[in-house]
């Protein structure tokens, strides 16, 4: 994936800590919100109680050649408390943990070796970083410049390669100048699925993976840090496309991002079903997961919008990111969205001026107040926006303020749907049918998981809770600095 796109795996991780600079040097908002993503810990509460608690709800794999696998999910797209989702992945032989971001916007999964320069060994997450040592994996093998993964990894920009140590590589560099490097290691990958009612975690698989040896720039920081991003795209060197090929997992991938107050949600290679699945083709022959959306609606009425505003080119189109905390719309579409707000929304909310956002302050529920919003795509198929799907609660009182959480980038038709808009749904990533579904869904609740191959047959999956300890639901609502709505503007990763 070339320079920009590989910015994607920054997601929210560079935006807010360039926010938390940024305020310090404004004296725009209390210094306490240099925080604002470290998940809140009461008590003793850890990652490994979180992850006891979630191996009681995961599902079980079908009888079939390919498991659905499933993933713990912590966090939460709250910028407030996490304004990341992560999950753990363990690796080498003995197995470590490693906690990474989920990513849809970039291909890659590296975490920080031991040899790695600026690499965090801390976080204000709830979770220990650990580095990755190959010479203490009995499994573990560089890659070469000549290995065929290699090769196509360098076609999409996935991987560099150098003539004089013959290793194969990898070079990111993000928005904000931050930058992670490394060397590509094959090794074993340990995955959670489960035979009948029991669940293995003796399964694995050689997987190539990058090991970090630089970072710079906010990655450096331990407030936010996690071990390194898992990133879930679709080229040849994910993780989502080396499995597929072993046949070890399903070409498809689903996740349901809990929104309430707990946080996680369900990670699973297959597909959840649910009979309200809508489905929309994806564009071909792009390195993101990208849709063709059509038009939007406010309240029922489809705005004026011209529909090339949302066509697909290399500078322009729609994007579903889970890397990304909030939304953004293309610039040519974001007036007539935010006028149609402010029109649906005069007569019971008054608006609050404002340098950068829309804001406005009401005494009524805000689902009384702001219209569903409908983003339509190819196929007919439209993802239903409620109020909390793109408002965020400013401050909390009587009257409360609460902000558009669809943002803008001067100058560029892009529209990135993240995990603020994500957020309650089912999403399935069908990578062999090329397309992309959801549904509205309580993420809290369970599912019925499928693998590609096998349709027909279903099987249950439990919804993962937060330990109470570790919830970010007594984490009070601060004003939200305007600054950070403008710097996710200028942050973006295309």
């Amino acid at each position: 994936m070339a320079a920009a796109a590989a910015a994607a795996a920054a997601g929210l991780l560079i935006a807010v800590a360039a926010l938390a600079s940024a305020a310090a040097v404004s004296g725009g908002f209390p210094a306490a919100m240099v925080l604002e993503r470290a998940f809140p810990v009461r008590g003793h509460a850890d990652m490994g109680q979180l992850i006891a608690r979630d191996r009681a709800r995961h599902g079980r794999m079908l009888q079939s050649s390919t498991a659905v696998v499933d993933f713990e999910v912590a966090g939460s797209y709250n910028p407030y408390v996490v304004g990341l989702y992560y999950t753990k992945v363990q690796l080498g032989n003995p197995a470590k943990d490693y906690y990474v971001q989920i990513d849809t916007g970039s291909d890659v999964l590296w975490v920080s070796c031991s040899s790695c320069s600026g690499c965090p060994d801390k976080s204000g997450l709830p979770i220990q970083i650990n580095s990755f040592n190959p010479s203490s994996s009995t499994t573990a093998s560089t890659i070469s410049c000549s290995d065929k993964l290699c090769t196509q990894g360098i076609q999409s920009s996935d991987a560099v390669c150098s003539s004089q140590t013959n290793s194969c590589g990898f070079s990111f560099q993000y928005g904000d100048g931050s930058g992670a490097s490394g060397y590509y290691v094959s090794d074993q990958l340990h995955l959670n699925t489960v035979v009948g009612n029991s669940q293995s975690a003796n399964t694995s698989a050689s997987v190539v993976f990058g090991c970090g040896t630089s970072v710079n720039g906010e990655l450096t920081k331990t407030d936010r840090a996690v071990a390194g991003i898992f990133g879930f795209g679709q080229q040849s060197m994910s993780v989502i496309s080396q499995l597929a090929s072993q046949g070890v997992a399903p070409k498809a991938f689903s996740h349901c991002l809990s929104g309430d107050g707990n946080g996680g949600g369900i990670l699973v290679l297959g597909e959840i079903v649910n009979p309200n699945i809508v489905y929309s083709p994806l564009v071909p022959s792009q390195p993101h997961y990208n849709l063709n959306l059509q038009s939007i609606s406010v309240a029922g009425q489809q705005l004026a919008i011209d529909s090339s505003v949302f066509s697909t080119s290399s500078s322009q189109g729609t994007i579903i990111d889970s890397g990304t905390t909030l939304a953004y719309l293309a610039e040519g579409a974001y007036n007539t969205f935010v006028t149609a707000i402010a029109n649906a929304v005069s007569q019971n909310a008054q608006s609050v001026p404002t340098q950068g956002a829309e804001c406005y302050a009401t005494t009524s529920s805000v689902t009384d107040v702001f219209p569903q919003v409908s983003l339509n795509f190819e196929g007919g198929a439209s993802m239903i926006l409620t109020a909390q799907d793109y408002m965020l609660l400013q401050q909390s009182g009587s009257p409360e303020i609460w902000c558009i959480g669809i943002s803008k980038v001067q100058g560029q038709d892009i529209t990135i749907l993240g995990d603020l808009v994500l957020q309650n749904k089912i999403v399935i990533y069908d990578l062999a049918g090329q397309r992309i579904g959801w549904a509205n869904y309580n993420c809290a609740q369970s599912v019925n998981v499928s693998t590609a191959n096998n349709a027909s047959t279903n099987e249950f999956v439990n919804a993962g809770q937060l330990s109470d300890n570790s919830s970010p639901r007594s984490m009070p609502h601060q004003s939200l600095p305007l600054i950070m709505i403008l710097m996710l503007s200028i942050l973006l990763f295309l």
